[in-house]
């Protein structure tokens, strides 16, 4: 009896410590940012705003170049992740329904992709923009954010079309659909759980991405919000009200997009890493 008493609580404990060790810099985050400068250097803490104030995300969005970094950073994320689905929809197809010599290296190929640290190729993609002319523009960026997502999107897309069943494709076939019809109306709106998953995965990455931006955009028109981000308090000093505001600025589309997507994106991963 008192182990099965023990078995059923240590989880639970363990669940809860770790969801206040991981919610609570989150919530001091955000509270931060509503919170008076009085509250904030205070010497006892100050657990829950006693007086909610706006004025530090007045002062982060006031700064220089703000608007700037916001669309930068939602046209190179949308545009990569984007290009990563439509490449993904397409190479997923092939690699789930085709057989072609080659098929487990390219899968193979695709893990190593996943799993490879793209810090380590910096210097290599710096050279190669430098050499194109190209850098300080949201291009390169875009195209590297799309390559860094599509392993994973590939992968991923490819368990969704291994688990809808041929018969429905050879059906539609046998009713006058080419194949490209029968993957449009038929196996294309069955991975709208795994379309969701992958999308937010490549939002994540693309919308926190630092390393390439600092190195090929050294130019302010051509910077991002994580950079941005970095930059702020060398700019603001010791102003961690204005720091933690747009902390919660750069984090609420994030915010936002998961709990919008988070049942989808749930059984997105997890039906997607087991079909296939």
């Amino acid at each position: 009896m008192n182990r099965t008493l023990f078995g059923r609580v240590w989880p639970n404990v363990t669940a809860i410590i770790l969801f206040i060790g991981f919610v609570f810099p989150v919530y001091w985050m955000f509270s931060t940012a509503f919170k008076p400068t009085g509250d904030i250097i205070s010497e006892n803490p100050v657990w829950f705003p006693t007086d909610v104030t706006f004025d530090h995300f007045k002062t982060a969005v006031s700064a220089d170049n703000f608007w700037t970094f916001v669309t930068n950073s939602f046209i190179v994320t949308i545009l990569a992740v984007s290009f990563s689905l439509m490449i993904a929809l397409a190479a997923s197809f092939a690699l789930a329904r085709m057989r072609f010599k080659g098929r487990r290296g390219f899968i193979v190929g695709f893990m190593m992709a996943q799993m490879a640290p793209w810090e380590v190729m910096i210097i290599a993609i710096y050279m190669i923009v430098r050499d194109a002319s190209m850098l300080n523009s949201l291009v390169p960026l875009t195209l590297f954010y799309t390559m860094m997502i599509l392993p994973f999107t590939i992968l991923t897309l490819r368990g969704f079309v291994a688990a809808v069943p041929k018969e429905l494709e050879e059906s539609a076939m046998v009713d006058g659909c080419t194949r490209a019809q029968a993957f449009r109306k038929v196996i294309f709106p069955l991975l709208a759980p795994g379309l969701m998953a992958t999308s937010m995965f490549g939002f994540i990455t693309a919308w926190n991405e630092f390393p390439l931006v600092l190195v090929v955009n050294k130019e302010a028109h051509a910077q991002t919000l994580p950079l941005w981000l970095s930059s702020f308090q060398s700019v603001f000093g010791n102003d961690w009200g204005a720091t933690m505001a747009a902390s919660t600025l750069f984090a609420i589309p994030i915010l936002v997009l998961f709990l919008y997507l988070q049942r989808k994106v749930v059984g997105g991963l997890t039906a997607g890493a087991v079909k296939g």
